[in-house]
């Protein structure tokens, strides 16, 4: 996930809305976003090169979602960070508790910003100088640097949603996030990549034939039911498109943090691209 706006209790009826870009290779292998069968309360596309995801939601109402630190030049973690999401998703502990976990061993991962979310509370952390905090009601922006970054991305992202909590519905979210207009080079950051690769990545979507956005996705939050579209891009333009809408199904006990976040030597496969 390379672009999140959401609103975080800024809207009565609604009290997460997120609308979201996936920027990946278009080579490396995904799922389209399904209930997993072995866990049957996630809805979540997944990375198939190393099983995570950058985003999901479960029937309880736990949501998480994952954007990587820009950072060229740095070794690769040894795990993948999608599944800092994926197993956040598969266990019932708070949304703090978990993030502690994890910060209790980020040496493992490359660069990385973490939103978890329940019912009650929303936390970002990063790996790279964010440690856990709970957001207070407002309307945010990340994208490949820390929360709030003057990135033109990020701030026109945020501002398009701001603009739209007087209404929110699917089409005009998946329309913001469709805007690929360029920004002016002296708005750009400078992350290390050179001139013509902050161009390319500048706009909140991204075209080129081997990289760019692979999916768009909005989450409507309701105090009752949740609304999860995701539509899916390729090389040549839209692809499949993912639509659910259900009631929340409330969990009945905690489970245990997974092994894996508190122990690196679980020994999966990191992922190659960012999931």
């Amino acid at each position: 996930m390379c672009l999140i706006a959401l609103a975080w209790q800024a809207h009565p009826d609604y009290p997460l809305i997120v609308a979201a870009n996936r920027d990946e290779f278009h080579a490396r292998a995904t799922a389209p976003a399904r209930f997993w069968p072995e866990a049957p309360a996630v809805l979540a596309g997944r990375d198939l090169a190393a099983g995570g995801t950058w985003l999901g939601v479960t029937r309880g109402g736990r949501f998480a979602a994952l954007t990587n630190f820009r950072e060229p030049g740095r070794p690769q973690g040894s795990r993948s960070r999608g599944l800092l999401v994926s197993e956040y998703l598969q266990t019932t502990q708070s949304p703090a508790a978990y993030a502690a976990a994890v910060m209790a061993d980020t040496d493992h991962y490359s660069g990385f910003n973490l939103l978890l979310g329940d019912a009650d509370s929303l936390i970002v952390l990063s790996n790279r100088g964010t440690p856990p905090r709970a957001l207070p009601p407002g309307v945010y922006g990340l994208s490949n640097h820390l929360l709030d970054s003057a990135w033109p991305k990020v701030e026109r992202a945020r501002e398009a949603l701001r603009a739209q909590l007087a209404a929110p519905a699917v089409g005009p979210l998946l329309d913001l996030l469709a805007d690929d207009a360029a920004a002016p080079d002296e708005d750009l950051p400078d992350t290390g990549v050179g001139l013509a690769l902050e161009r390319l990545l500048a706009p909140p979507f991204i075209r080129s034939p081997a990289y760019g956005t692979r999916s768009s996705a909005v989450l409507l939050m309701g105090r009752q039911r949740i609304r999860f579209v995701e539509q899916a891009f390729g090389p040549e333009g839209p692809g499949e498109r993912s639509d659910f809408e259900f009631d929340y199904e409330r969990p009945a006990r905690e489970a245990p943090i997974p092994a894996a976040v508190s122990a690196a030597s679980a020994g999966r496969e990191p992922g190659a691209g960012d999931a």
